[in-house]
């Protein structure tokens, strides 16, 4: 069964760093973009960060300067370091990605992990 699982949330002070990690696992035989969502409370879920295939990334206005995306294709993972932290980076954060499941064919799938809560709290 092919899946995103995200890892590294937790609660951290305000100026803190937190790093998130999205393992795609099963039978993958590509992953073309992945990106990072985040859902704050009451509000809509909104792209936080994205990585092509070939490493180009594109990162929200109010990360930038903050946040990296980087992704490890031998390990089918992406990781988002998260420094300069605030409260208003609390949310629970989504890793997505298009995933190739099968080796005849150049079909790509949008898949979603199950979410990982970062609070940003003193």
């Amino acid at each position: 069964q092919v899946q995103l699982v995200e890892s590294g949330g937790g609660l951290v002070q305000p100026g803190g760093s937190l790093r998130l990690s999205c393992a795609a696992s099963g039978r993958i035989f590509g992953i073309n973009t992945m990106n990072w969502y985040r859902q704050a409370p009451g509000k809509q879920r909104e792209l936080v960060a994205t990585i092509t295939s070939g490493g180009a990334t594109n990162y929200a206005d109010s990360v930038k300067g903050r946040f990296t995306i980087s992704r490890d294709d031998a390990k089918n993972t992406v990781y988002l370091q998260m420094n300069s932290l605030s409260p208003e980076d609390t949310a629970v954060y989504y890793c997505n990605a298009d995933l190739r499941r099968s080796a005849y064919s150049t079909i790509y799938y949008n898949y979603w992990g199950q979410g990982t809560q970062v609070t940003v709290s003193s």
